[in-house]
């Protein structure tokens, strides 16, 4: 059995018992009933995707996923190939919004490289830079398949690997995503995954002038007419229009929620890897929380599709883990309530009359 069959297997539902404990105190704050609304209703879910009435919240880890895809030669993009690699020296360097957003709410950031086009100069002694490569970007998917079945398979093990490596320090994960052109192949598997026309899917990605965006749309049509990708089949969608990175995304979430670890997604490009994870594990998306939604024309719909309510509503478009980095305070603030907060009892405080 290969790793991916392995890590399906374990995925299980959420733990009724610890969310039950979790909800006994939370009702007896010392506070009007539920008047934290939202947040009091993430704590609970994060009992429940831990198993843990009181879970852990200090270790915070986003995962960066680079990659480039081929079908950038197409004109989807308002940005040269070569921005993936300079980025995810910008990431390295800690220049990055991403690394500005993380340090302000305490989080790691790791940068995992699974198919960027240029080899990357760069320290390989540090354990916040990850090397899963499976090739130098994918094909070019208005001519043929992005990649292999077995490729696809590889970037998804990506992931999960990463989850592994990196559970024993994290308590709850947010992901990433660093390629030029990868709101194309994400538009695609979301046109496809929930059956919506990709016109009401693809959106202005990185500043797109109408024109432009009318071009997009028309390459991904003509890419998912090409290649037939079959909507029953996740590793098929991948493989047919997908990116390394949007697998290794997928697999980070498998991965999380195999060790019941809660995933906090990012926006567009992540909530495509979140369709591909739920594909191959619906158990899956019990672990997964929606950071914010994102300006991109059909990322409403997508959080729609996954029955997920965002966080945030920021306006963001930037990608990188930026929406779930910053809804890591909220996750903390939550978890904080749970655990801090003094109950009526603990506090000698009366209750409210009946």
């Amino acid at each position: 059995m290969n790793l991916l069959a392995r890590t399906l297997e374990r995925i299980g539902p959420l733990d009724a018992g610890a969310a039950a404990r979790a909800k006994d105190r939370l009702d007896r704050l010392t506070m009007p009933h539920w008047a934290l609304g939202r947040l009091m209703d993430l704590a609970l879910e994060m009992a429940a995707m831990t198993g843990k009435d009181r879970p852990p919240f200090k270790n915070k880890t986003v995962v960066v996923m680079a990659a480039d895809h081929g079908v950038a030669a197409e004109g989807v993009s308002k940005y040269p190939r070569e921005v993936t690699a300079q980025m995810v020296h910008n990431f390295v360097r800690g220049g990055a919004g991403i690394n500005a957003i993380a340090r302000s709410t305490g989080a790691r950031v790791v940068v995992a490289d699974l198919g960027v086009a240029s080899e990357l100069d760069l320290p390989k002694d540090k354990d916040w830079l990850i090397s899963r490569r499976i090739r130098a970007g994918t094909g070019n998917m208005a001519e043929g398949p992005a990649m292999s079945r077995e490729e696809a398979v590889f970037s998804v093990e990506a992931g999960i690997e990463i989850a592994e490596s990196l559970s024993p320090g994290t308590d709850l994960f947010g992901t990433g995503d660093m390629g030029i052109a990868n709101t194309t192949p994400s538009a695609a598997i979301a046109a496809v995954l929930t059956g919506r026309p990709p016109g009401e899917i693809a959106g202005n990605g990185t500043g797109l002038e109408e024109e432009q965006r009318r071009r997009k749309v028309s390459v991904i049509q003509r890419s998912i007419a090409l290649n037939r990708p079959d909507p029953k089949d996740g590793l098929d969608v991948l493989a047919k229009v997908g990116g390394f990175e949007i697998g290794g995304i997928a697999g980070l979430i498998l991965g999380a929620a195999s060790r019941r670890i809660p995933v906090l997604m990012d926006g567009f490009i992540s909530t495509a890897a979140a369709l591909i994870a739920r594909s191959l594990s619906p158990l899956s998306m019990g672990y997964v929380i929606a950071s914010h939604r994102s300006e991109e024309k059909g990322h409403g719909l997508m959080l729609e599709h996954l029955g997920k309510k965002p966080l945030l509503d920021l306006g963001l478009r930037l990608g990188e883990g930026t929406g779930a980095a910053l809804a890591m305070s909220l996750a903390e603030a939550a978890l904080r309530v749970l655990t801090e907060v003094a109950t009526f009892e603990e506090a000698s405080v009366s209750g409210a009359e009946r």
